[in-house]
């Protein structure tokens, strides 16, 4: 049970971290056309993870995809500091996308095996 509430919590926040590019999104777009590519797709996800707070068990790809796809940026953009294409400071985001992905890795909804996705499809009111 609280590892649900865990992840509910840091679905919101992660989402709302990454909403808040908006901000910056607005601020490059006509200086930095490929950082502005970047934050609108991150944009996106923000606001996904956050429809997925209502069942992350049904959004677990999507909360595999922002885990694993923020060890690859992190990746690529700590190569990038170290050899110097980009500044050293940029590091500071390297931590901080390694944490998310460790995060959501750990908290992740465990998978449902196919009976007990049917049944919960069954349960599911009509609308």
């Amino acid at each position: 049970m609280w590892r649900d509430c865990a992840l509910k919590i840091a679905l919101v926040l992660i989402g709302l971290l990454f909403v808040a590019g908006i901000y910056p999104l607005l601020l490059f777009f006509n200086h930095e056309a490929a950082l502005a590519m970047m934050l609108s797709l991150y944009v996106t996800l923000g606001v996904f993870l956050l429809l997925a707070v209502r069942n992350p068990s049904a959004n677990r790809s999507l909360i595999a995809f922002t885990a694993w796809s923020s060890f690859a940026h992190a990746a690529v953009m700590g190569v990038q500091a170290l050899r110097g294409f980009v500044e050293h400071s940029e590091l500071w985001g390297v931590l901080a996308l390694i944490v998310i992905g460790i995060v959501l890795t750990a908290l992740a909804p465990a998978k449902q095996l196919a009976g007990q996705h049917a049944a919960a499809v069954e349960r599911r009111p009509a609308i």
